[in-house]
This record gives structure tokens, C-alpha cells and sequence, in this order.
């Protein structure tokens, strides 16, 4: 049902990637949004929408743009990728099409969600079929600089689509839903990995692997949800616009040190790809692979304990040797279980206007912890972590393979830990990359073993 893009002979490599910020290819992109304020009123409502009750930018929201005029586009650092459409390879920045009209789509969860919420505010008309793959809203009284919202599901907006059957957009509900209700619990982890990796095999098979990555991680984001109140909060607020998370920019998973490949293999299979690693340092104990699944849009980081010396080697495809200690991520997962199963996503992190969502987030009785990133191109901050209740036998097994100690059992037993928090974002200047260098000390405080029962 989807496009597939040429990319698995890359993905048993990781790209170690030096993202740098692109202030050029931004000020272009604000340049033509400007000239959309101008000529089409609505977009100024809508931003000012976004700004009081998502706490967050117009910009950040930008899917693409379609424009009759592109000049200056190359000297920007966008570069065509074929039938018009130009993107840019070293920022997080919309695509570009050269067309007959002017065009500015946000993107969305739901274009009917997005009709419906604003159906008091605006006349919003849609194009498309319930089910379709990529389905388009446009905000009525458009003048000739046209604004709306796309809705797409493990396609982008340049995917050539065929017309699905009745039959085949009922393949893509079982398929929902069998992601959403998948099995979390098993005996063990590898027979967890196997089970998940037949339902991916089998919606593969259904549905096409773009479609599956985009539909399990609607799941994914469901799951975590349930887990977690800030997350439930902002998403209340973002769907009053009928936005749902169209503004997500990764998801995070923590892995044990056995199931880091597994992991790895299975994001594999649903069509990611390795692109930089991530180290903190000799004194963090953990790193990280970042993956992104170009079709669907999906961007991943994958935590894991690790040594010092393991970042020259391939630790996300060679199996990484057992440790008698486990570091932050390691020791959340022998609480709470893999990030993959029962635990859930430790977290999601959004784009936003970073002040203006942490002060709507107080408001509202959700606290933000220091920011560990405040760069002019990158800013960023966990909300307080969401406290669960750890399962007796769990933390007998730590106690008893000597990976926590007595004192520590009793705390843990008692109040819980952290499990989960919403992460807030604001990007600059189409930075696409991470901070390599104060986020180990925000991991360091949310290990538990350095936190008091209020976090």
C-alpha cells in the first residue's frame, strides 16, 4: 500500500552524522511562510491558536509548501529529489514543490478531527476518502496563497498512492488495532521479540512496511499515553485543535543490554535507519543509536548502558556482553521492563515554543524539570516524571542477582520510580541533531537511585 524507498543497503551502517544548524535554509522557509501571513488571514489565526493553547509554532507544524515562485531555493541548501520537490538534507525544514499554486500544509493527525474541532472558528473542506492513506483539509476563503492541513499515514506528501479498496482500508483497521492491543507481558524477552516480530512481519504483508511503521507507532503513542498524566494533558490540549501529535520529533526507548539488537533489528524491519550514535561521555555509562524511518517520518533514540569502549564497535547490530552493574537506562529496565513491552516509551518529546508550553504546562499542574539544553538552535527539558508502582518480583530478582541493594529494594518497594516523562523542544535554525553533552546529567537525575519521593 505504501511507497518503499531504496534504503536497506544502508541500514546495517551507522552514519555518524555532525548536524550543525542551517540558518539559511530557515530564513527562507520563514521568508515564504511570511508572505503567507500576508496574503492569507487565516494563517495568523491559526498561529495564534497554536500559541495560546498548544504552546507552540506555527513553523513547527509546517508539513510542506507548494509555491509558483522558488527563487533563491538552491542558494538556501535545498536540493530536488525529482517531480518538483526539493528538500533539504542538513536541517529539519518542510519540502519544497515548484507548482502551479501556493500552498502551505500543516500536518495533522486527522484532517476530520481538525474540521471538527474548528468547525466554530473556520469552514475547513476536505479532499479524500475516510481510510485513505494521505487525505488534505483547506481552510476555506483561501485567497490564491492557499493554507491547509494534511493528514498521511506512512507516506509522504511527494508518495505516489494508488486508490485503496474497501477491502484493503478494512486491512488497515485490524491491522490499527492489532498494533494498539498487541500482547506487552511474556515470560521472557526473547519470546516477547519474536511474537512482536511476527505481528510487524504479518502487518507488513498487509498493509506495506511504510503503512505498518506509521500504524504501530500511533499505537506506541497511545500505549505511553496511558502511562503517563503530562502526556495525557498535552495531547487533551492539542486535540481541542484537532492536532493530535503531528508535532512529535522522537520517540525514546530504553533497552536492556540482551535486547539492545533485538531492538535494533526489529525498528530495522519496520523500515528505519541507522543514522548518528550518540555517546555522553567515559562518566555517563550509556549511549545511544538514533534511527529514522524517512517514509513514515518516525525518528527514534534508543538508550542502552555502555562502556567506553563499546561506542567504536557496532553495539547496535553485535550483541553487547552481560554487566554485573547497570547504569540509568539498564536498571529502569530491570524495574519496569523493556521500553518495547510492559515499560512503554520512556519518553516523547514534541516541537515547541519552549517558553510558552512550559509556563501553559504550570498552569495547568505540570511541572517542567530544569532545562539540560539551552543552545540558541536547541532548547530542551523533561516534565516531572511520571512515579509507577515496580512489581515485587522484579525487584526480588534485582536484589537477589546483587544489581540493587537491600536499602534500595525498600525504596523501591515503598515509593515506586520514575518511569516516564513528556519532553518539551524548541529546534532553531533547522537543527536536526541532539546535545551530546548536558543531557547526561538530566539521565543522571531521573535514575532513582538518586531520587527523593517527589522526583
Amino acid at each position: 500500500m505504501s511507497s518503499r524507498r531504496d534504503h536497506d543497503s544502508q541500514q546495517q551502517n551507522s552514519v555518524q552524522k555532525s548536524w550543525s544548524p542551517q540558518p539559511a535554509g530557515t530564513s527562507w522557509i520563514q521568508k515564504q511562510i511570511q508572505s503567507f501571513r500576508e496574503e492569507n488571514s487565516t494563517v495568523g489565526l491559526v498561529e495564534q491558536l497554536l500559541k495560546e493553547h498548544s504552546g507552540s509554532r506555527l513553523f513547527d507544524w509546517v508539513d510542506h509548501l507548494i509555491l509558483k515562485s522558488i527563487d533563491g531555493i538552491g542558494e538556501a541548501g535545498f536540493l530536488a529529489t525529482g517531480e518538483g520537490w526539493f528538500e533539504h538534507p542538513d536541517a529539519l525544514l518542510p519540502a519544497v514543490r515548484h507548482g502551479a499554486e501556493n500552498r502551505m500544509s500543516i500536518r495533522v493527525d486527522s484532517v476530520s478531527d481538525l474540521a471538527v474541532a474548528n468547525s466554530h472558528r473556520f469552514g475547513i473542506k476536505i479532499s479524500g476518502q475516510p481510510l485513505d492513506l494521505r487525505r488534505i483539509a483547506t481552510f476555506e476563503g483561501s485567497s490564491d496563497w492557499t493554507f491547509g492541513a494534511i493528514e498521511r499515514h506512512g507516506c509522504t506528501a511527494a508518495t505516489r498512492l494508488p486508490q485503496l479498496t474497501v477491502d484493503q482500508k478494512i486491512m488497515l483497521t485490524l491491522v490499527r488495532e492489532r498494533f494498539r492491543h498487541r500482547a506487552r507481558q511474556f515470560s521472557n524477552e526473547q519470546e516477547a521479540y519474536r511474537a512482536v516480530r511476527e505481528l510487524v512481519e504479518q502487518a507488513i504483508a498487509d498493509v506495506g512496511r511504510d503503512v505498518a511503521c506509521a500504524l504501530f507507532f500511533e499505537g506506541e503513542r497511545a500505549y505511553w499515553m496511558s502511562r503517563n498524566r503530562a502526556g495525557r494533558i498535552q495531547y487533551m490540549r492539542q486535540c481541542a485543535l484537532g492536532l493530535g501529535w503531528g508535532n512529535h520529533d522522537h520517540h525514546t526507548y530504553r533497552s536492556s543490554r540482551h535486547c539492545f539488537s533485538d531492538l535494533i533489528s526489529l525498528l530495522e524491519l519496520l523500515g528505519f535507519q541507522c543514522r548518528e550514535r550518540f555517546y555522553a561521555g567515559a562518566e555517563a555509562g550509556w549511549g545511544a543509536q538514533v534511527l529514522e524511518q524517512p517514509v513514515a517520518g518516525v525518528v527514534i533514540f534508543a538508550d542502552v548502558d555502555m562502556a567506553p569502549e563499546e561506542i567504536a564497535n557496532d553495539f547496535s547490530h553485535q550483541p553487547l556482553l552481560p554487566r554485573q552493574q547497570l547504569g540509568t537506562i539498564g536498571l529502569w529496565c530491570a524495574l519496569h521492563g523493556e521500553a518495547m513491552f510492559q515499560a512503554g516509551m520512556h519518553h516523547l518529546e514534541c516541537q515547541y515554543d519552549f517558553d510558552g508550553a512550559r509556563a501553559q504546562l504550570e498552569e495547568l499542574g505540570v511541572k517542567c524539570m530544569k532545562p539540560f539544553t539551552d543552545f540558541p538552535f536547541l532548547r530542551q527539558c523533561f516534565t516531572e516524571g511520571e512515579r509507577w508502582p515496580i512489581r515485587p518480583d522484579r525487584i526480588e530478582r534485582a536484589l537477589r542477582n546483587q544489581l540493587i541493594t537491600e536499602a534500595q529494594a525498600q525504596k523501591f518497594l515503598q515509593e515506586g520510580a520514575v518511569g516516564s516523562h513528556l519532553e518539551v523542544l524548541e529546534r532553531n535554525d533547522g537543527y536536526r541533531g541532539f546535545n551530546q553533552t548536558g543531557i547526561n546529567d538530566i539521565i543522571r537525575k531521573t535514575d532513582p537511585r538518586f531520587l527523593s519521593p517527589t522526583g
